[in-house]
């Protein structure tokens, strides 16, 4: 992060400082008197994501292109579109719990950005064709979701988990409840399967423009977790078709799925064990 241009630098420290305020009024809003934090988090994201939108357009101004396919600015997109969800859902689901879940997870990536920042690089021209910028959108839109359908599972186990203790207070009103939250890891599991599996399409286009060869690719270990994710996604949708699912592994597959491609998108790369890089073309 420190070797950031200090343009840059100051409004990603800028960011960084905000969502850490929203991480802890998070934290505060989930004490008993805690309701009054609640309307600081929205107006504290939406800043965030201003922040995040201008550093971008540095970003893109200095190398001339869409700003998605390196690590760093794909993960400052990810931060944006989860931001965005999580704005757009709080219209409908108000609990508190909902609210510190999702921001705790947006300081995360902001967190996780900060690792893996770089200054910017002079993309190659495989870059900016339309398959790496599909893949690109795609696979970051399919983060974005599993990333939502995983905050749901665990808001569904803690309120379950909860429910089974008899803790009802602690749960009316400040967990969504179970069926909606239900309905959320579907819809979330369900986008980021289409997403994920046209991310893989655009991807294997990619490859035969490169012409790198299958084999190679195939044999990539952040590839070889993002093909277990997807068909960990496909068996999930299936039995949950036959009605052979429970909500709770639903809930702990869901979270699976999160892991497996958090070690295939940080993991792996910050590791240096994968080539699925632009910059090796």
């Amino acid at each position: 992060m420190f070797h950031l241009p200090l343009p840059e630098m100051i409004i990603f420290v800028s960011v960084v400082f905000v969502y850490l305020t929203a991480a802890i009024t998070g934290i505060l809003q989930l004490s008993a008197s805690g309701e009054k934090f609640k309307r600081i988090l929205m107006p504290l994201v939406s800043l965030g994501i201003c922040l995040e939108a201008v550093f971008l357009i540095v970003r893109a101004v200095e190398i001339k292109a869409v700003p998605l396919t390196g690590l760093f600015e794909s993960m400052i997109v990810l931060t944006i579109v989860f931001g965005l969800i999580y704005l757009f859902l709080s219209i409908a689901v108000q609990q508190v719990w909902f609210g510190s879940v999702m921001v705790w997870l947006i300081f995360a990536l902001i967190l996780t950005a900060a690792i893996v920042a770089k200054p910017a690089a002079e993309l190659q021209d495989i870059a900016r064709t339309p398959w790496a910028i599909a893949h690109g959108i795609t696979m970051i839109l399919g983060g974005a979701s599993i990333i939502f359908a995983s905050a749901s599972s665990f808001l569904y186990l803690l309120g379950n988990r909860r429910l089974k203790q008899k803790k009802v207070a602690q749960v009316l009103g400040r967990v969504p409840n179970i069926e909606k939250l239900e309905r959320m890891i579907l819809l979330g599991v369900r986008t980021s399967f289409v997403l994920v599996t046209t991310g893989i399409i655009s991807g294997f286009g990619l490859v035969c423009v490169v012409g790198t060869g299958i084999a190679g690719w195939l044999t990539d270990i952040k590839v070889i977790c993002i093909f277990a994710a997807w068909i960990l996604l496909g068996t999930i949708l299936i039995l949950n078709r036959t009605l052979s699912l429970t909500g709770r592994t639903r809930a702990y597959l869901t979270i699976l799925v999160f892991v497996l491609i958090s070690i295939a998108i940080i993991g792996v790369t910050i590791s240096g064990a994968t080539q699925h890089n632009f910059s090796s073309y």
